[in-house]
C-alpha cells in the first residue's frame, strides 16, 4: 500500500462489510460507514441508500467508496428500490462529491442461470470427472445470464459503475462469491463459489490499492476451490490477487 485513503463503506454492519472495514482500518485507512444502524467503533452516517438527501453528506472528502449495502431477498420491488435506485443514489453522490474510485459489490448472480446448464452444472454438483479437458471457466466477459431480479439488479449496478468511470473516476465491479460467518461452505454448490475471509481481505485491499490508471474492470472474488468455475486469472493478472484460502474436498472431513 502506497498511501492511506478516506474510505466510505456502505452496508458495513454486514458480514463482508465488517471483514473489509476492519481489515482496511488496520492498514491505516480512515474508515467511515454508511449504514441504517450504527457500526461500533466507526463514524457512521445512519441512513438508507434509498434516501439521497440523507446519504449525500457522507461522501464529502471521501477518496474511495466500497458499496456493499444490498437487499438479498426475493421481493422484486425491493430489488428495484434498494439495489437499483439505491445504487444509483450511491453513484450519484460519489460523482457529486468527487470520489476517485467506487468499488461496487456485485455478484456471480449476474450469470447464475448459467449454472443450470452444462458444463457449469457439473461444477456445482461436484461431478468433476464429467468435465471436458481443458476445464471450461466462466469469464468476466461472458454475457449476463441472471436467474432472478437480484442478478438483474447487479447487472444494472455494473452498468452504473461503468458509466461512473466514463464521467467521473475509477470503478471496479467485484463479483463476490459465497461468504459465511463460519468461513466454510454449507453445501456442494457453495464449494465452487466459496470466498474465504482471508481472501476477502486481500481481494478488497487489492481493489483499493489498484493504480488510478485502472478506470474500469470486473473481477471475480472467490477462493481457489477444487470445483471453482469462476475465472481468477484476470483478478491475478490485473490486481495481483493470489488466493490463499480454498476448499479442496467435500465433505470437509473427507
Amino acid at each position: 500500500m502506497t498511501d492511506t485513503k478516506n474510505i466510505l463503506i456502505t452496508g458495513m454492519s454486514g458480514l463482508i462489510g465488517g471483514i473489509v472495514g476492519k481489515h482496511l482500518d488496520s492498514l491505516g485507512h480512515t474508515i467511515t460507514a454508511l449504514n441504517r444502524q450504527a457500526v461500533e467503533g466507526f463514524e457512521t452516517t445512519r441512513a438508507s441508500i434509498t434516501d439521497f438527501d440523507a446519504i449525500r453528506p457522507a461522501f464529502d472528502g471521501i477518496d474511495t467508496v466500497i458499496h456493499l449495502a444490498a437487499y438479498l431477498g426475493h421481493d422484486d420491488q425491493a430489488q428495484l428500490d434498494i439495489n437499483i435506485e439505491g445504487t444509483y443514489n450511491v453513484f450519484k453522490a460519489a460523482g457529486e462529491a468527487g470520489v476517485k474510485r467506487v468499488i461496487f459489490g456485485s455478484s456471480g448472480a449476474t450469470l447464475m442461470a448459467s449454472e443450470n446448464y452444462e458444463p457449469y452444472k457439473s461444477f456445482r454438483e461436484g461431478r468433476m470427472d464429467d468435465l471436458p479437458t481443458p476445464r471450461p471457466v466462466m469469464m468476466h466477459t461472458d454475457p449476463p445470464h441472471p436467474e432472478r431480479m437480484y442478478g438483474v439488479a447487479k447487472i444494472a449496478g455494473e452498468a452504473m459503475a461503468r458509466l461512473f468511470s466514463e464521467d467521473h473516476g475509477s470503478a471496479i465491479a467485484a463479483r463476490i462469491g459465497r461468504v459465511h460467518a463460519e468461513d466454510r461452505p454449507m453445501d456442494q454448490r457453495e464449494v465452487a463459489v466459496h470466498f474465504g475471509h482471508n481472501d476477502i481481505r486481500q481481494f478488497f485491499q487489492k481493489c483499493v490499492d489498484a493504480p488510478d490508471s485502472l478506470k474500469w474492470d470486473v473481477f471475480y472474488g472467490v477462493s481457489n476451490n477444487y470445483s471453482r468455475f469462476r475465472d481468477l486469472s484476470h483478478s491475478k493478472e490485473v490486481l495481483g490477487y493470489e488466493p490463499t484460502d480454498g476448499i479442496q474436498s467435500w465433505p470437509l472431513n473427507s
